[in-house]
């Protein structure tokens, strides 16, 4: 996961405001695709699954079938759906109020994921019946003993993931490196060097 290392510039379009703006036009060109792709999917699951009738498509393991989730991804917490809804428009403005901060594009890419996840299913609660801030959400992916779940629910999950495993492995938002990833690049940096040297 090798990433340049932002470096003080303050001309032309290396502004730390241009490089700004191009992160946070990234973050959002991410999200959108996840919510356009979980979108379309979303409808064409709406018109052409029956509810009753689930589409085998690798056996029993794996298979359509439409279900209207009132829950948090993969069915949990249901009953809460404004709870989820408030937490949903929090993560929302909160990974936006934060974007202009990041220098690591895979922070980027999980963020992106998360915020287009969390979107795409925000819109089903806004939107859907049976109302605003309790409408249910469109899942229709069945894996084997996995709750059934949607496009945006793996966006979030994927984003989650690759967030987690950049600050174990210690890759930061700011685009610095602690920890693993620290040493990493100075084994890398002192090999380079001693080639240099030969």
């Amino acid at each position: 996961m090798s990433e340049p290392t932002p470096g003080p510039v303050d001309e032309g379009d290396r502004s730390p405001t241009h490089q700004s703006r191009r992160v946070v036009g990234t973050l959002l060109a991410i999200a959108a695709a996840v919510i356009g792709l979980d979108l379309l999917t979303k409808t064409l699951a709406v018109n052409l699954l029956d509810p009753g009738q689930p589409v085998r498509i690798i056996g029993d393991a794996v298979t359509l079938r439409l279900v209207r989730n009132s829950g948090a991804a993969f069915s949990m917490a249901s009953g809460y759906t404004w709870v989820l809804t408030i937490v949903a428009l929090l993560v929302v403005l909160g990974i936006i109020r934060y974007s202009s901060r990041l220098r690591s594009m895979w922070w980027v890419l999980g963020l992106g994921l998360v915020l287009g996840g969390a979107m795409g299913n925000l819109a089903d609660r806004l939107f859907r019946s049976p109302g605003p801030l309790r409408g249910h959400v469109v899942d229709f992916v069945s894996v084997g003993w996995w709750p059934v779940f949607n496009v945006a629910d793996s966006a979030v999950v994927c984003g989650a993931v690759l967030l987690v495993a950049l600050s174990l492995l210690g890759f930061e938002y700011d685009g610095s490196r602690t920890g693993w990833a620290a040493r990493r690049r100075g084994d890398r940096d002192r090999s380079a060097a001693e080639d240099a040297d030969a």
